[in-house]
């Protein structure tokens, strides 16, 4: 098993995590962002999108962070992670949904600007942070895992707003005022198996 990788980006991040948790081997291959290796013709028969991460199980090719939550789920019979039935599934996808969404728009673009030094106003990007981590401290006021599962065990859904939140201050979010994000942020990280994302000293890490 192979997963193509930066160590900056955060979706390669929830991927690389989870086949941590979940004890699975697998081979890292390191792609060059800053030299358009993501976009070169060989990576791009991977995935047409010219995106990380892409998993390759032994010919079976899967790109995007969150179907390669889904996909190893499934594949291990990981229920645990990934429940079935249509309530706790549309739970999980709601919070699958919020990693691509406002995730994604929030507080991983203004790292973004922040890891490039791009010259680009964070305003909006930031307040688009605030406003989503605000809902999920709300969320987490009651649970200890996002999805509000009887359970109460972590899911995908965890994995796929981690990395991003985590490392929210390098994009000039500030996390202090969030303490149950911060409390969450800490149960993912004593997870058996956790491996943490690479730590950029920009934004308010500097």
């Amino acid at each position: 098993m192979k997963l193509y990788f930066h160590p900056l980006s955060g979706h390669v991040h929830r991927a690389r995590l989870f086949l941590s948790l979940l004890g699975l081997q697998h081979e890292l291959v390191q792609v060059d962002l800053l030299k358009g290796e993501h976009k070169a013709p060989e990576f791009l028969r991977l995935n047409s999108f010219g995106q990380l991460p892409v998993l390759d199980d032994n010919g079976v090719i899967v790109p995007d962070s969150n179907a390669i939550l889904v996909y190893l789920a499934r594949r291990e019979g990981r229920t645990d992670w990934l429940p079935q039935g249509a309530v706790a599934e549309a739970r999980v996808q709601r919070w699958l949904s919020v990693a691509a969404g406002e995730i994604a728009f929030g507080p991983a673009a203004a790292r973004v600007v922040q890891l490039f030094g791009r010259d680009v106003d964070t305003t909006e990007m930031i307040a688009r942070a605030h406003r989503i981590l605000a809902l999920i401290d709300g969320e987490l006021a009651a649970r200890h895992w996002i999805a509000g599962l009887d359970t109460d065990k972590p899911t995908i859904a965890d994995i796929a707003l981690y990395s991003y939140i985590a490392r929210a201050p390098e994009g000039n979010v500030d996390l202090s005022e969030y303490g149950n994000v911060r409390a969450w942020l800490a149960r993912v990280e004593a997870l058996p198996g956790f491996v943490p994302m690479a730590v950029t000293p920009v934004g308010l890490a500097a």
